[in-house]
């Protein structure tokens, strides 16, 4: 398959390690603008240059433990830039290990907060302009515990069940 993503701007959260920095890497090699959304500054830099391709990478500095930090960067961003998303993905750290039985309830708020919640305002945030681009996808990252609980990611189990949902 023949993907050609020139000319759409992707959202990539969590992007400076694993996962996230590797699709905002694939996703610039197909062509598309990346637009990395993390925590740390210098981290954002570092990867942003790292980015293939000819568009004008950049970043969005934001913490995924502060909901409204995120929404109020993403909407000074889109109202400074004018940029239009075709493209979000939602990924973030898991949790710390360990069994579900030992987890306390501020682990799964913390989680739940920076998985679902902030994930599902990114989408309302963006959505809209998906729609008037006549182009949009969103990818969630999540685990393959949605089908199989791994040993000893108690809360990352739970949570991560709730965002496939």
């Amino acid at each position: 398959m023949n993907l050609d993503l020139t000319n759409k701007t992707a959202l990539v959260c969590g992007s400076t390690q694993g996962i996230g920095k590797a699709s905002a890497m694939e996703i610039a090699t197909l062509g598309a603008r990346v637009v990395l959304m993390a925590r740390n500054r210098e981290a954002l830099e570092k990867t942003c240059n790292q980015l293939p391709g000819e568009a004008a990478h950049d970043y969005i500095v934001a913490d995924f433990s502060q909901p409204e930090e995120v929404k109020e960067a993403l909407l000074g961003y889109l109202k400074n830039t004018g940029t239009r998303f075709n493209i979000l993905v939602n990924n973030t750290g898991g949790p710390a290990g360990g069994p579900i039985i030992s987890a306390d309830t501020a682990a799964f708020e913390k989680t739940f907060t920076q998985h679902l919640i902030v994930n599902h305002m990114l989408v309302q945030t963006l959505l809209e302009g998906m729609k008037s681009s006549g182009y949009g996808r969103v990818i969630n990252i999540i685990s393959t515990s949605v089908k199989q609980p791994l040993k000893g990611l108690g809360v990352s189990n739970t949570i991560r069940g709730a965002v496939a949902g």
